[in-house]
């Protein structure tokens, strides 16, 4: 058949086709071989005019592979630049453009935030001797670098290496501005690597002298001042114009350590570090020998501060506040504001001085370094506000942004999500016996168990096992059927337990772990103080704040919390709060929280002791007051046996032993009405230090912040009726105008507009 195709007329031409579609193909692909042969012969001859040898080729070599490195490093400096350029915005000179003057809830000022808008003292009539000290000590090479100093870090490391401390910073003035600006104080490589970017970055925005003038304006510099305006008013009573050459070397000192070498703290070391900025001025060419003999012969002298109170942290958080309502539209354009806050600067300085002492009496044989405090009314009110030991060394705000394992101190949330079950009440039985998830097995803190016992003690003696099965037990209580083991049913009832956290006011994540209902995920101080208001105030949601009422240059009010913000609102059944209540009660009276009882005052708290010992807690409130109290180490390094019964409940007890004095005294829900509160402690010759604390004179007992608010607003409405008479008075013909509109013009406006 096929020999008949083939000798078939058709049978040839398709053997042609065939043939001639072989012979294109081959065609094709010698003339295509060909081709690419006589192009790699050409690039050859081409290339063969650009051949190396010897040390050509080597140097040759050498250009290469830099070039390669210099991508490779290039690529990297982006991605490190990029975390640091997300601290910008369009917006980022404007950040802090607000001047407002706190003031306590008496109306005594507190403290100012922000930058001078009455442009008081100009950049050009800052003192020469001023800004020479400054330059003569902290980057003398200001006007020749590139935003970081090489030179100078170069040295500071050989210096610090060679003493083996640090001795002298390398970082540059525009370095410090931009940690000023957009970052924080902790000291990581991190932090240290978006420093440098965000110099660079600076110098290409702005001339080196405004960045002069961010730095004067921006820095701490101590006792609660920002800039130079405000520390030369705060340390010597005057404008900063007005600075003799030995108090501008004094305050020159102060940029790198604003605490170490403050005058009204330790003026010895204020006077010394003086006297090494005036060398640094001669060294730098700046004056003579001669120049700066009068200084050196009769130094500065500082006005007394010494019992003023700085509530640097409570500051920070209220201009925080206020920069989100500013943000928010609420106050409209205005940028010149006086807040009346909730702060009350008898408490916070009780509570400063509480902590420290308790530091540097038991901090060594704890090994405890650090310890934060937030005093809230139950509905809220920030009353008092400790972010750490030393504002002045750190401003990180250990109240607010430290994140911390609460341990013990979480498992409320744990109970109060079993009691809303209904499954469980204060004397239901519950069993105190080792207990496992998977292989994770929990152990009670001294390793023993104690059986058959009501569900209030169990929460007195702060047991772990107890806690777990109780998230076991929610778990179950929403059951799914088939799916009911051990495993599910604690990953059930622990979501349900972070729904209760969430709803009473944590903020932060909350990791889902088999550990977590005894307290393995991280918290603030604040949200936990916060979070415990709900026990204090029968079941509302109450987010902590400080401004209670804001006024404009002008003296308007354009903000008050109880008439522009949400009211309190029910989270959890009164009943069940009162519940509660009643067994976090027995925390103090007969459990782990005994040392912060107060006399003749219901408490209930609970404490708080982590793994390792690195956190201890004591969180307690009464009918008046929430409080939380933290200590342990910014490193994170383990205490020695410190738990949440001992340090932390001692200092909540003195502290609120102290807040308790001359108030009126109110029920937790359910209690009966409490008896009156005791006196203020007398302040004379015969009170403790405690008692006194040589503060601001305390305000009138039994004086409640209704009272407060009532003759606020009468002293507010006398003020305007002032105003308007005042205005309809006067006169028309020969009065000069600074005797008819000068004293308004020197009050409220004057006091909010200054600052630093």
């Amino acid at each position: 058949m096929f020999d008949g195709l083939r000798s078939s007329a058709f049978g040839r031409k398709i053997a042609r086709g065939l043939l001639a579609f072989d012979a294109f193909v081959d065609s094709t692909l010698y003339a295509a071989q060909e081709s690419a042969r006589d192009r790699y012969d050409a690039f050859s001859t081409f290339m063969d005019r650009f051949h190396i040898a010897g040390w050509r080729r080597a140097l040759n070599e050498l250009a290469c592979e830099t070039l390669n490195i210099s991508v490779g490093v290039g690529v990297l400096a982006l991605m490190l630049a990029m975390p640091a350029f997300q601290e910008t915005s369009e917006d980022w000179l404007k950040k802090t453009d607000l001047a407002v003057t706190f003031l306590d809830r008496y109306g005594q000022e507190a403290g100012r935030r922000g930058i001078r808008h009455d442009d008081s003292v100009s950049f050009d009539e800052l003192p020469p001797a001023l800004i020479q000290a400054v330059l003569a000590t902290e980057d003398r090479r200001f006007f020749d670098h590139f935003g970081i100093d090489v030179i100078g870090t170069m040295r500071a490391l050989t210096v610090n290496a060679r003493a083996d401390t640090v001795v002298q910073g390398g970082s540059s003035i525009t370095q410090q501005l931009a940690k000023n600006l957009f970052l924080s104080n902790k000291r990581t490589l991190q932090r240290k690597i978006k420093e440098a970017f965000l110099a660079l970055w600076l110098e290409y925005r702005l001339p080196k002298r405004e960045i002069l003038r961010l730095y004067l304006d921006r820095a701490y510099l101590g006792g609660g001042a920002f800039g130079v305006q405000a520390a030369a008013q705060f340390y010597f009573d005057k404008s900063v114009k007005d600075l003799s050459l030995a108090e501008a070397a004094m305050l020159a000192g102060l940029f790198k350590a604003p605490t170490k070498f403050a005058p009204h703290v330790n003026l010895p070391a204020a006077r010394a570090r003086a006297n090494d900025v005036l060398n640094n001025m001669v060294d730098a060419g700046y004056l003579t020998e001669g120049q700066i003999y009068a200084a050196l012969r009769n130094p500065a002298t500082p006005v007394d501060r010494k019992r003023d109170v700085n509530p640097d942290w409570y500051l920070d958080y209220a201009y925080d506040e206020v920069k989100k309502l500013s943000d928010a539209g609420k106050l409209g354009d205005e940028r010149v504001l006086t807040v009346r806050t909730a702060l009350d600067l008898n408490l916070q300085r009780r509570a400063d001085a509480t902590i420290e002492d308790q530091l540097r009496q038991y901090g060594p044989g704890y090994h405890a370094k650090q310890g934060a405090m937030v005093i809230l009314e139950p509905l809220g009110a920030l009353r008092a506000m400790i972010g750490g030991r030393d504002y002045g060394a750190s401003q990180f705000n250990r109240a607010t942004d430290a994140l911390r394992q609460p341990g013990s101190s979480f498992k409320p949330f744990v109970y109060l999500t079993a009691l809303m079950t209904g499954k469980y009440k204060p004397t239901t039985i519950v069993v105190d016996a080792p207990i496992c998830i998977g292989n994770w097995c929990p152990r009670n803190y001294k390793g023993s168990y104690a059986g058959s016992l009501p569900l209030i003690t169990a929460l007195a003696k702060s047991l772990n096992t107890v806690a777990i099965r109780l998230s076991i037990g929610i778990g179950e209580a929403d059951s799914v059927p088939g799916h009911n083991n051990t495993f599910e049913a604690a990953k059930r009832g622990r979501a349900k337990i972070v729904e209760t956290a969430r709803r009473m006011g944590l903020t932060t994540p909350l990791a889902d772990t088999v550990s977590l209902p005894i307290g393995a995920a991280e918290v603030t101080v604040i949200d936990m103080a916060s979070a415990y208001c709900a026990f204090a105030n029968g079941g509302l949601r109450a987010p902590p704040y400080t401004a209670v009422e804001i006024a404009n240059s002008r003296g308007e009010v354009i903000y008050r919390r109880d008439r522009d913000s949400p009211p309190p609102y029910q989270i959890i059944d009164p009943d069940t709060i009162v519940t509660m209540d009643s067994m976090l009660l027995q925390v103090v009276e007969a459990g782990t929280g005994k040392r912060a009882k107060l006399d003749n005052i219901d408490v209930a708290g609970k404490t708080g002791t982590t793994n390792g010992y690195k956190d201890a807690w004591f969180i307690g409130f009464t009918g008046n007051f929430v409080g939380a109290v933290w200590f342990g180490n910014d490193d994170d390094t383990a205490m020695e046996n410190m738990t949440g019964g001992s340090l932390p409940a001692g200092t909540w007890h003195e502290v609120m032993e102290y807040a308790h004095h001359g108030v009126e005294l109110k029920p937790l829900p359910g209690r009966p009405t409490p008896a009156a509160a005791p006196n203020p402690a007398p302040v004379g010759e015969g009170a403790t230090a405690d008692s006194a604390l040589a503060g601001a004179p305390r305000p009138p007992a039994r004086l409640s912040a209704r009272a407060v608010e009532t003759l606020t607003a009468i002293e507010a409405e006398m003020t305007d009726l002032a105003r308007k008479r005042s205005q309809a008075e006067l006169p028309t013909v020969g009065a000069s105008v600074k005797d008819v509109a000068g004293k308004p013009a020197e009050g409220r406006k004057g006091a909010a507009g200054g600052g630093g």
